[in-house]
This record gives structure tokens, sequence and C-alpha cells, in this order.
């Protein structure tokens, strides 16, 4: 392997691990104007995403509890990052061009770039079939929170 690839491979393990032990915006929301559960049945990974939204459905605030491995605690942490002050396209766009990034598919349009490339530390999960649903668990669960979905969201 090259010296920066492997540079680049110890950088983003490096984020995933911070993210994971010290996960952003890991709380409980009382003031949700809606939430969804999520949960990965193989691995153990439980998430439940907090979002609440103002008058033009912009994302005001989103957060999320949950337990699970730090690709998964990872990935909730960046995505609430990410997606705060977003609007309800920009997320749906964000996480259809995250599922793709970690299965390997083509995106349907194109998602902010900027946000990719912060989501980039985890692209790494499209070599590891099962570590997919660990990193898109959160991902899926806020879609179905703003699908308004009060059924748990499954990984399989």
């Amino acid at each position: 392997m090259e010296p920066q690839a492997a540079d680049l491979r110890d950088l983003y393990q490096e984020v995933i691990l911070d993210h994971g032990r010290r996960p952003r915006n890991r709380r409980t929301m009382e003031t949700a104007s809606v939430a969804a559960h999520g949960d990965n049945p193989m691995c153990g990974d439980r998430v439940t995403v907090f979002l609440r939204l103002d008058g033009d459905g912009q994302i005001a605030d989103i957060s999320f509890e949950g337990r699970g491995c730090a690709i998964s605690m990872a990935s909730a942490s960046l995505m609430t990052e990410l997606l705060k002050g977003r609007t309800r396209a920009e997320a749906e766009a964000l996480f259809r061009g995250f599922r793709a990034m970690c299965t390997g598919a083509e995106a349907p349009e194109a998602p902010p770039e900027d946000a990719l490339e912060r989501l980039a530390v985890l692209s790494g999960v499209k070599d590891f079939p099962s570590r997919v649903k660990c990193a898109t668990l959160a991902w899926h669960t806020m879609d179905a929170a703003l699908a308004g979905h009060t059924e748990t969201v499954t990984t399989e």
C-alpha cells in the first residue's frame, strides 16, 4: 500500500474512533417534531433519531440515542453534524448519496459535495457488506423519521 493511502486510512480510522468514543449530538430531544427507532439485529446496534423541523421543513436540530459498534455510532454522530440546518430535500439527497457510497452503487443525484467529503471516512465499509448495515442504520432511521414512519426500522 502506498504511504499516502496508508496515511489516509489511518486518518479515517482516527475520525471513526473519535466519533465512536465521543459521539456528537448524542442525547434525547424532548422537543423533537419527529423520531424513529432503528435496529440492526445481526450485531445489536440500536438507534433512535430525533429531528426538530422548523416551519419551512428545515432541520433545526437533530440528535440520536443508542448503542452500537464504533462505525454505527460514528455514522450517527457525523450524520447529526452534517444535517443540522439542512432542508428535508438535502437530507434525503445526502442519505441516498451516502447509501450509494457505502454500497458502491451510483448515486441517483449529486448530494452536496462538502458533506460527502466528510462522510468519506466511512466509505471503506463497501468492502465489508455486514458493516454497510452498521454505517447506514442511523441514516435509514433518519429517513424513516422524515417520512413519518412509526415502526422500527430494521437492516434485515
